[in-house]
C-alpha cells in the first residue's frame, strides 16, 4: 500500500518504507531499522494516546508479549509506550498469510496442512507459557514463512480492550473474528483463557483444509449460534488430521487439550482423550451487557438459571445479541488481538505465575557427586570419566556412568539416595562405564556387565535392568546375550533403546538378533534376526517408535546406503523400509519427518522421511557441514557442534543456517534448549547459555573444580544436560552434577 501524506517518515527511530495495513487500532507499517532489519511497526490512533490507563496497559502487555519468542511467532523487538502515539515493532515475516494463500491457491495438501498444524500449536504453547493468550487466531494473523508458519498481530490489543476513553470496552466489548472465535468468547468474554485459542486453531485448521470454517454462516448471528451450539462440519478435513481438529473443537474450554498435548499427538499419533467438562454447557453472565445490531435493536433476556438447561428462545436471543455486539465490535476494531495474563483483569500482571514457579519443589542451587555405594570402591574410586547420562524422573535425577548403572540424585537438593555400580568388564569393553537404556514415569531402564572363567577362557554376558527411580529397587532383570560376540546392551552405543513398551535391544550370543523385553516384566516378547547382508546396524527411537538403522558401506560403485525401517512393537516386523544414500544417522523426529544427517559426507545435507507417507526428501544445506561436527536435532533444530566450541544451528526444514556462534565452550556435549536459549557444557561443567535466536552468548559459568579427581581433557565431550522448567541439571568431573535456575545466569 501506497504510503499517505499523513504517515510519518520514522517511527522509533525506524524508517518507514511502506503501509501493510490500518484497522480499528491503527496502521501496521513496513519499516527498517539502521542495520537493514525489515520490521513491522504498529502506531494506535490517537485515541488510545490520550489514555493514562491504556499507556499503563499497553506498557505491562507488551513486556509480557517480549517474552514470546518461539519459532513460530513474530517476536516483538521494540516498543514505545511513552510516545505521542505509543508504538510496537515486531519482526517482519515477508510472505502471503493464510487467508491469501488458500484463496488464491486452495487447501493446503496433507504434508502442509501437518506442518502447519505442529508449527500453530508450538506457536501458542510458547505464547501461552509466556502467560499471553492471543484472542483473536484466524488465518489474517498465520504467515506463511519459507521456513514455517508464523503468528502475527499479538501485543497491544488488550491494553486497549480496557481503555477507559473505549466506549464499547465500557458496555462488555466482545473482540475477535466470529468464524474463529471460541464459544466462550460470545458468551463469557471475561473468562477467556488460553483454551480459547486452541478452540480458533481448530477452525484455522478447517479453513486450510476446506477452504470454509467449521461454523461459516452468511451472518455472524447464525456464526455465533453455530460456534456456540451447533456441531462444526468437517468435511473435507483429512483423516489423519481429524482427531487433532476435533479435541481442538470441543465446546467447553477444560474438555480442550493443550498446545503441549496436541504436539505429542502429532508426534505420537497416539490417542488423546478430552478432559471431561465440569458443566455441560459454557456458564453464561448473569446480566449480559446490551449491545445493538447494526441493523435492528435485539431485545435481551436473562440466562437460563442452570447452565444445563434445554437450550431455548432466550438463550438464543442472547447469543445473537452478544453476536451482535461482536460484530460492531469487529468492524470497529478490524479484529484486533488481546494479550490475557494469568491474574485478574484489574492486577498487574508482572511476570506469569509459570515463570515464577517453574522449579521442582523445594529447588535450591546445589553440586554434589553420587555417592560409592559400601564394597564397591575398588570398582568406582580412582580417575574417571563424566556421567554419560542423565534424565529427569517424576522427583528424580537419575544419571549412569563413571561406574555407576544407575544413581539417584534429588531434583530439589541433590541427595543421593541410592547408586547401583556396574560389575568391572574387560579392558576395551564399552560396558565398564554404565549408561542409561531410558526411562519412563518412575522406572529406569539400565544394565550390567559381567566377566566370568571358564575352561575355554573368559566368558561375558550382559543383563538388562528395570529399576525404581525413587527407590533403586530392581523390578526385574533380563540377560540379553553371553558370549564373545554378545553385544553391550549400551544406547550411547546405540545397542538398546527403550519404548512404551520396554526396551528394543541386540540378542543373543552372537548379538545377531533384536528383541523386545516387556516393560512390566521384562520377559522377551519376541525376537528377530538382524538382516543378512553385511551391515552395521543401529537401534534408535524416535517419538516412541523403535528404528533399526543398518549402513551398508563400500558397494560396488564405491558409494553407501542406509536402511531406515520402523518396527512394530507387537510383533518385531519391519513396518516399512525406507533406502537412503549415504551413511545415515538418525537425529530425530520432527513435524512428523524423521530427521537424518550423513555421517562422513559433510555436502549430502540432511535427509528427512515423512513417517506417514515414508516419502523421502533431501534438505541440501546451505553450508556444508564441519568435518568435525556432531550433529543434535534439538526442538526441531539440528545443532552442529564442534570441540572448539562452535555451533551452527540450521533449519530441518530448509537446510538454512540460521546463526553460526562461538559457545567459547570446549568440547561442548548434546546441547538442550528452551523456548529462548540453547545451553551447552564442556567436560569441566562450564556452561554457556546462547540466545536461540540469534546464537548470541547471552550467558556463561565457569567450570567446576573436581578436586583433581578427573582430568576434563581425556573426557571426549560434556554430558547432555537437562533441563526441567527453569532448572539446569550439568553433569560434570567425576560423578558430579550441579544445578542452576537459567534465569539468574
Amino acid at each position: 500500500m501506497a504510503l499517505r501524506d499523513s504517515d510519518p517518515s520514522e517511527v522509533g527511530g525506524y524508517r518507514i518504507e511502506d503501509r501493510l495495513g490500518s484497522g480499528g487500532m491503527g496502521v501496521v507499517y513496513l519499516a527498517r531499522s539502521a542495520s537493514g532489519r525489515r520490521l513491522a511497526v504498529k502506531v494506535v490512533h490517537g485515541q488510545y494516546a490520550d489514555d493514562d490507563e491504556f499507556r499503563a496497559r499497553f506498557r505491562r502487555e507488551v513486556a509480557a508479549a517480549r517474552q514470546v519468542s518461539g519459532a513460530f511467532t513474530a517476536p516483538v523487538v521494540d516498543a514505545g509506550a511513552d510516545a505521542s502515539r505509543p508504538w510496537m515493532a515486531t519482526l517482519y515475516i515477508p510472505g502471503a498469510d493464510l487467508g491469501t494463500h488458500v484463496r488464491e491457491h486452495g487447501p493446503l495438501s496433507v504434508p502442509r496442512l501437518r506442518e502447519l498444524a505442529a508449527g500453530l500449536a508450538e506457536a501458542l504453547r510458547d505464547i501461552h507459557r509466556a502467560g499471553v493468550v492471543h484472542r483473536d487466531l484466524k488465518p489474517a494473523n498465520v504467515m506463511l514463512a519459507e521456513d514455517g508458519p508464523r503468528v502475527i498481530d499479538f501485543g497491544i490489543s488488550r491494553a486497549a480492550e480496557f481503555a477507559a476513553a473505549d466506549v464499547l470496552t465500557q458496555t462488555g466489548r466482545v473482540m475477535g473474528t466470529p468464524p474463529f472465535m471460541s464459544p466462550e468468547q460470545f458468551s463469557s468474554p471475561q473468562d477467556v483463557g488460553p483454551a480459547a485459542d486452541i478452540f480458533s486453531l481448530g477452525s484455522v485448521l478447517t479453513y486450510a483444509a476446506t477452504r470454509r470454517g467449521p461454523f461459516d454462516s452468511p451472518s455472524p448471528y447464525e456464526t455465533a449460534v453455530r460456534v456456540v451450539e451447533g456441531e462444526p462440519v468437517l468435511d473435507g478435513v483429512p483423516d489423519e488430521l481429524l482427531p487433532f481438529v476435533r479435541l481442538c473443537l470441543e465446546k467447553h474450554p477444560k474438555s480442550r487439550v493443550t498446545a503441549d498435548e496436541l504436539l505429542t499427538l502429532l508426534r505420537d499419533g497416539g490417542p488423546i482423550a478430552p478432559r471431561p467438562a465440569t458443566e455441560e454447557s459454557i456458564p453464561l453472565p448473569s446480566r449480559p451487557a446490551p449491545a445493538t445490531s447494526p441493523q435492528r435493536d435485539t431485545p435481551i433476556a436473562d440466562p437460563p438459571p442452570e447452565p444445563t438447561a434445554p437450550r431455548g428462545g432466550r438463550r438464543r436471543r442472547y447469543l445473537l445479541a452478544a453476536a451482535a455486539g461482536t460484530a460492531v465490535a469487529a468492524v470497529l476494531a478490524a479484529t484486533t488481538v488481546v494479550l490475557s495474563g494469568a491474574l485478574s483483569r484489574d492486577s498487574d500482571p508482572g511476570p506469569s505465575a509459570a515463570a515464577r514457579s517453574d522449579l521442582p519443589d523445594g529447588w535450591k542451587p546445589w553440586a554434589a557427586a553420587a555417592k560409592i555405594p559400601k564394597g564397591s570402591e575398588r570398582v568406582l574410586g580412582g580417575v574417571g570419566s563424566p556421567l554419560t547420562g542423565c534424565s529427569a524422573v517424576d522427583t528424580s535425577l537419575v544419571c549412569a556412568g563413571s561406574g555407576h548403572m544407575a544413581t539417584r540424585f534429588a531434583l530439589a537438593d541433590g541427595r543421593t539416595t541410592w547408586a547401583r555400580p556396574v560389575d568391572p568388564t574387560p579392558d576395551g569393553s564399552s560396558g565398564s562405564e554404565g549408561a542409561l537404556i531410558g526411562t519412563t514415569d518412575h522406572h529406569v531402564y539400565a544394565y550390567e556387565s559381567e566377566e566370568g572363567e571358564t575352561a575355554a577362557g573368559p566368558s561375558f554376558s550382559y543383563t538388562v535392568y528395570a529399576l525404581a527411580a525413587d527407590t533403586g529397587k530392581e523390578l526385574w532383570r533380563t540377560r540379553t546375550g553371553a558370549g564373545e560376540s554378545a553385544t553391550v546392551p549400551d544406547s550411547t552405543q546405540n545397542a538398546a533403546t527403550a519404548v512404551p513398551e520396554g526396551v528394543v535391544t541386540f540378542y543373543g550370543p552372537a548379538g545377531d538378533q533384536y528383541a523386545l523385553l516387556d516393560a512390566e516384566t521384562g520377559d522377551v516378547r519376541w525376537k528377530r534376526p538382524k538382516p543378512d547382508s553385511p551391515a552395521d546396524c543401529l537401534l534408535r527411537s524416535a517419538a516412541g517408535h523403535a528404528y533399526l538403522v543398518c549402513a551398508i558401506g563400500l558397494l560396488e560403485n564405491g558409494a553407501s546406503r542406509t536402511t531406515v525401517s520402523q518396527i512394530d512393537p507387537a510383533t518385531g516386523k519391519t513396518r516399512w523400509t525406507v533406502d537412503a544414500k549415504g551413511t545415515q544417522y538418525l537425529l530425530g523426529q520432527h513435524d512428523g519427518r524423521l530427521v537424518l544427517a550423513d555421517t562422513f559426507a559433510t555436502d549430502r545435507g540432511l535427509t528427512l522421511i515423512d513417517v506417514s507417507s515414508r516419502v523421502l526428501t533431501v534438505r541440501r544445506l546451505a553450508q556444508a557441514r564441519p568435518e568435525d561436527a556432531q550433529a543434535y536435532l534439538v526442538r526441531g533444530t539440528v545443532y552442529f557442534t564442534r570441540d572448539s566450541g562452535g555451533i551452527r544451528a540450521v533449519s530441518p526444514r530448509t537446510g538454512r543456517t540460521l546463526w553460526e556462534s562461538n559457545s567459547t565452550v570446549e568440547k561442548p556435549g548434546p546441547p538442550t534448549a528452551s523456548a529462548t536459549h540453547v545451553y551447552v557444557a564442556s567436560p569441566s561443567g562450564r556452561l554457556a547459555a546462547l540466545d536461540a535466536s540469534s546464537g548470541e552468548v547471552d550467558a556463561t559459568r565457569d567450570g567446576r573444580d573436581d578436586g583433581g579427581r578427573a582430568d576434563s581433557m581425556l573426557a571426549p565431550s560434556g554430558a547432555p544436560l537437562v533441563l526441567v522448567g527453569d532448572a539446569l541439571y550439568v553433569p560434570y568431573g567425576i560423578r558430579s552434577v550441579y544445578t542452576v535456575d537459567v534465569r539468574d545466569l
